[in-house]
């Protein structure tokens, strides 16, 4: 499967650009590839797609801002509606975006515009909302899913979220005619000129309410809850921000959802912390052990393992566990598992213990002795992390 493009690339500008400048890159770019201008055409229409859905990221800031710091890897999928980046169809654009590039263009080229799919507008689009979701180690290494009950806008069930009593409540709107926006014929020394507006009495959505629904007095929208499934990606980080697309609230008269922003708090663990890709663990053993070796229990992300001490080890000597990190929620890469050894040094020793210490003291082999190959603390914190 191929990997995603770049949406600056995509839009033909830089990540520097101005919200203004990406809204017309998008316009441009859309518009030579819109189906209207290229019928039957495959390839233009996945463009067009292709196109919507690198606009949608860069036109929200704080999507943007997720995307500039961790890519594609910040929509992951997910489900109930899916994770925003996974594809939006036709329908889902013109309803979002068809005011950008407006029938009066193609009207102006193709005599008379595109049919009304894109031309009116229902309602308002809802809000996006944001929830933080915890997740402990093990989570992201493995990756969960969390059922969660969100306090939100939702539909009225009642008049099924058109805000109008019943079906003979609304009728089409006489100023537009029903299609949402109103034209008007200028004769200017050019020729006639032709503009579109949205129409002022309906608001574009072609019909108005002449009856309002009792429970929702209009707003086709009441206050409740919704319970949503999350998919956690696998590697996920503190601070990162997931978006998933039409779980926020809901609408006015039958308006868009807006997006359920999820950000990631990692829960610290007692006994390991996170070094990027990598988890690291303090292992004390005592001077007897590091001079005649010993085997150890350490604890990892998802249990425990055990490793072998040889003899002469040294304080701040650094094993490592291969794959036993956190993997890369942006590639295959999988960090290992640091464990980071100090031998303990006695607070209080008896008279006894003394004695036998003050011995030790006298003997050459225990008088400090590094060799020109051992490498030094900043040489192995290099080394661990590079």
């Amino acid at each position: 499967m191929a990997s995603k493009r770049d949406y600056y690339e995509i839009l033909g500008v830089s990540k520097s650009v101005s919200a203004d400048e990406i809204k017309k890159a998008y316009r441009k770019v859309a518009m030579q590839h819109h189906p209207d201008r290229n019928p039957g055409d495959h390839t233009a229409e996945e463009k067009f797609k292709e196109a919507a859905e690198a606009y949608e990221v860069l036109s929200d800031p704080d999507k943007r801002a997720q995307y500039d710091r961790f890519g594609h890897s910040a929509f992951a999928s997910g489900r109930g509606g899916g994770f925003s980046g996974h594809g939006m169809n036709m329908e889902d654009i013109f309803s979002q975006f068809g005011d950008i590039f407006g029938d009066d263009v193609f009207g102006s080229f193709f005599g008379g515009g595109r049919s009304n799919r894109s031309s009116r507008s229902r309602g308002t689009r809802g809000s996006n909302l944001r929830v933080k979701i915890k997740v402990n180690y093990e989570e992201i290494a493995r990756g969960t899913t969390k059922t969660i009950k969100v306090k939100k806008y939702i539909a009225c069930n009642t008049c099924g979220g058109s805000g109008a009593k019943d079906k003979n409540s609304m009728q089409t709107c006489n100023t537009c005619g029903g299609s949402g926006q109103v034209r008007r014929v200028q004769n200017t020394f050019l020729g006639q000129m032709q503009t579109v507006t949205t129409c002022p009495n309906c608001n574009g959505e072609g019909s108005v309410i002449t009856n309002k629904c009792n429970t929702c007095r209009g707003e086709g929208r009441v206050y409740g809850e919704e319970t949503v499934t999350l998919d956690i990606p696998a590697g996920v980080q503190e601070g990162m921000q997931l978006s998933m697309s039409g779980k926020g609230n809901m609408g006015e008269r039958g308006g868009a959802p807006g997006d359920l922003i999820i950000l990631i708090e990692e829960e610290q663990n007692t006994q390991l912390h996170r070094e990027g890709l990598n988890v690291a663990f303090d292992l004390y053993i005592s001077f007897p052990d590091a001079v005649f070796g010993t085997n150890a229990e350490v604890p990892t992300i998802d249990g425990r393992a055990k490793i072998k001490i040889p003899p002469g080890t040294q304080s701040g000597k650094i094993f490592r566990l291969k794959g036993k990190g956190f993997p890369s929620i942006n590639s295959h890469e999988k960090g290992d598992q640091l464990i980071h050894v100090n031998v303990w040094t006695p607070q209080n020793v008896s008279v006894d213990e003394k004695q036998t210490l003050e011995q030790m003291q006298q003997s050459e082999n225990f008088k400090p002795k590094p060799d020109k190959n051992d490498k030094t603390f900043w040489e192995k914190i290099r080394e661990t992390f590079s």
